[in-house]
């Protein structure tokens, strides 16, 4: 399973004192003579991430670079540059790139990354791209996974649910609001969702040591997710897609409860921030609805390998 995996990674690699903050969160810190760089990178194929025989090579570029930007975004780094991998099918190899390349320097233009360098290579295979982007963070350090703490709210930006009606393909990475958000209000932690809310949240408590209760109520559930569970033949819940679909991009964050409050209050950005449940000193993650409350797995999505 991908997550064991990455964790017997990390049990295995030595520390080393540039590396400031390593595997097991959103971005990696680097102490490059006294100035930090957060750094991530993400490999996407063609078949799992995007089907390329369905959607225009840019929108492939695009995203490629978009999810390196959401996980910045996670820690509230400012991006600054990013590095572009390519493996070519050899058949339209050439064409394809192009395309590509349009879509990751018009993402890039928006967020004023500067494109430093990359790679490219060609197999009898599909496509994959691999985008490493780095960027600076913010005083103090930014926002980790660990550091959520009893008594916080859970605060989400956007809606959840229903991703692969467009959205997997079209999101904007929350850079600028995490910036934001950072600079005005305290927040103790915080993670970008791709493998899906209960999930990633569940990534949180892992590194934060504690549990966390979601209020069904309160789960800002999109119109995607609310058509895709219409139209489902098994009859499955738009709540249930909103809380395991993934690929929405949005953040997660523990908020202590007065800053909460203040934070809905103010709405500060184009999208709703949602306190949506609390976490908790008992280890576990569980989904509360009305009086009832039951143990929430946290499903999403996971890259399967033996």
């Amino acid at each position: 399973m991908e997550f064991e995996l990455i964790e017997r990674f990390r049990q295995r690699t030595p520390v080393y004192p540039c590396v400031r903050l390593g595997i097991g969160d959103d971005a990696a810190i680097l102490d490059l003579s006294g100035q930090h760089g957060v750094v991530t990178v993400d490999v996407l194929m063609d078949g799992v991430d995007f089907v390329l025989s369905e959607i225009p090579p840019e929108k492939a570029g695009r995203k490629a670079l978009a999810v390196n930007l959401s996980d910045l975004a996670a820690m509230a780094a400012s991006p600054k540059a990013c590095l572009v991998g390519m493996v070519l099918p050899r058949k339209g190899g050439e064409r394809i790139a192009e395309k590509v390349y349009d879509g990751i320097l018009g993402l890039a233009r928006e967020y004023q990354v500067g494109v430093a360098g990359g790679d490219t290579n060609s197999w009898d295979g599909p496509l994959v791209l691999s985008v490493t982007a780095i960027g600076t963070p913010p005083p103090f350090g930014g926002i980790r996974r660990r550091g959520a703490k009893p008594g916080d709210r859970i605060v989400v930006t956007g809606e959840f649910g229903g991703s692969s009606l467009g959205k997997h393909l079209d999101f904007e990475p929350r850079v600028w609001e995490a910036i934001y958000l950072y600079r005005a209000y305290e927040i103790h932690a915080g993670i970008d969702v791709s493998d899906g809310l209960a999930a990633d949240l569940a990534h949180i408590l892992v590194e934060s040591q504690c549990g966390a209760v979601i209020r069904a109520e309160k789960v800002p559930i999109s119109m995607a997710a609310l058509d895709l569970a219409k139209a489902s033949r098994k009859g499955g819940k738009a709540l249930d897609r909103a809380l395991h679909d993934g690929e929405d991009f949005e953040l997660i964050l523990a908020v202590p409860p007065a800053e909460t409050e203040r934070m809905l209050q103010d709405q500060p950005l184009s999208v709703p921030l949602t306190d949506i449940g609390e976490f908790v000193a008992e280890k576990g993650l569980w989904l509360q609805t009305g009086e009832k409350r039951t143990v929430l797995e946290p499903k999403g999505f996971v890259h399967l390998f033996a």
